[in-house]
């Protein structure tokens, strides 16, 4: 049977009735009854939808807003009459994630929202929110405020391309930044669970810092040479010190975050952190030998320790990107795999729970097309169409190791976003077929998936969601 609305993600049982009339409303909401059964397990639910009315059972709170969700879906693409329908749907994956870079280029708290809103229509469920980086700290914290005063704030912004020597660099000569407060991000996080979504915050360390130490030069490894907030991209080599003002900064930091976000997860970034400072620098070699560490690569295994304990001290599980494998890692840590399709192998054959982030195809930073005729991106090419025929897990992967992959994850790295309309471009339509991916919808053909996609744009238009036109 043609389905009379086309749905993403595809639910994994679906029938359309022909049959029965429609149900003519024009308030639909006000005619779902919505309850729990114990007779559907927690990822499950089931919508029914007669000429009468509406029905959504699931087997938990996160079950019911997944039903919600897809109700929303065929109420929004119906108008006021609503096709019969029968569905019984759950989720391949626990972790149905997008990533959402905050620091880069600042997004208010109605553009978050509205990346939420699209992301429930989805039926995602993650927000990872990328909250700190070198060019700019985003997040209030309690007794440090020239972390926002300064660090969240950079003179100018480059413009293009970061290609070529400094003399060969534009900026736009605008100050940018922002940030949110403890209670903007604790409205954030109840916004999000009330579309079914849980918000993932990021502190990124020991590298990606240089926006905290711009506001605090203590926190660095040379605090006679101050620098300032990063105003291009790449890797800075300004990483935090090893001092125990350093330490008691980051129990604070992360703290304070636990107790904003009470998602059971917290993200301590971890990726590409340079060791050029850690190399000259005296205090740190006198660490090293406190520490009982013979290299100095071993300096960021103590961040994550220590990360860890505070973290798992506030009931949290502790996420870095995988390069924290490069280090001896506690047995509970998560990693998300983000440089090659292979560290996933790498990562479950330790034992480790691991999201697929990598960059080959979630990385929503890429161009979708030729770039002669897209707007400005980081590089690289990846289409729709990549995204929903990628194999995410590796062929030699065992089972007790497929069974530690939690799940798939986009990525929206800013740098060459600095608006929220930017930001959907970038997004949409790969996200629709990620949210495919992630959910594990019965298998069609890129063909078959693309002429639901098409039918699925002007929902998509319906929301206010930008995107890519299709080519």
């Amino acid at each position: 049977m043609t389905d009379p609305i086309a749905l993403l993600p595809l639910p994994q049982s679906v029938i359309w009735s022909e049959s029965e009339q429609p149900w003519e409303t024009t308030e639909p909401w006000e005619g779902l009854s919505v309850g729990l059964s114990e007779d559907l397990d927690r990822t499950e639910y089931a919508l029914a939808i007669s000429s009468e009315g509406a029905s959504l059972t699931a087997g938990s709170e996160a079950a019911l807003a997944d039903g919600r969700n897809t109700f929303a879906q065929i109420v929004a693409g119906a108008g006021t009459s609503i096709p019969c329908v029968t569905i019984h749907d759950r989720p391949r994956y626990a972790w149905r994630g997008m990533h959402l870079d905050v620091a880069r280029h600042f997004r208010s708290v109605e553009d978050v929202e509205a990346m939420i809103d699209a992301m429930a229509l989805h039926r995602l469920n993650v927000l990872h929110l990328h909250l700190t980086d070198d060019q700019g700290w985003r997040v209030e914290i309690k007794g440090y405020p020239k972390l926002t005063e300064v660090g969240g704030w950079r003179k100018q912004t480059l413009i293009g391309h970061m290609s070529g020597n400094e003399r060969g660099w534009e900026f736009d000569g605008t100050p940018h930044g922002g940030f949110y407060t403890q209670e903007e991000l604790k409205g954030l996080v109840e916004y999000a669970r009330q579309r079914g979504i849980m918000i993932v915050p990021e502190v990124d360390l020991p590298g990606h810092m240089q926006a905290a130490i711009a506001a605090y030069p203590q926190l660095g490894n040379f605090p006679d040479a101050p620098i300032e907030v990063r105003e291009t991209w790449g890797i800075s080599d300004h990483v935090l010190g090893v001092s125990d003002e350093v330490f008691d900064f980051l129990r604070d930091v992360l703290t304070q975050v636990s107790e904003i976000f009470p998602a059971p997860y917290v993200h301590i970034g971890g990726d590409e952190c340079p060791q050029a400072e850690w190399k000259r620098s005296p205090q740190a070699r006198t660490r090293m030998v406190e520490w009982g560490l013979t290299r100095v690569s071993e300096i960021q295994g103590k961040f994550t320790q220590f990360a860890f304990e505070v973290l798992t001290g506030h009931g949290k599980r502790v996420i870095g990107w995988d390069e924290v494998l490069e280090s001896h890692l506690p047995d509970d840590m998560m990693v998300m795999n983000w440089r090659h399709g292979n560290g996933v192998k790498t990562a479950t054959s330790r034992g480790f729970q691991t999201i697929i982030a990598n960059n080959e195809h979630t990385y929503f930073d890429h161009y979708q097309g030729d770039p002669e005729h897209e707007q400005l991106a980081i590089g690289g090419l990846t289409t729709v169409k990549d995204v929903y025929t990628a194999d995410f897990t590796p062929k030699q992967l065992e089972e007790d190791e497929q069974a530690l992959v939690m799940g798939l994850q986009g990525q929206l790295w800013t740098e060459y976003m600095p608006t929220a309309a930017h930001v959907q471009y970038m997004a949409f339509p790969r996200m629709c077929a990620l949210a495919e991916r992630a959910w594990g919808s019965p298998e069609q053909s890129w063909e078959e998936f693309e002429e639901r996609l098409r039918a699925h744009l002007p929902r998509l238009d319906a929301f206010g969601i930008r995107y890519r036109p299709l080519d």
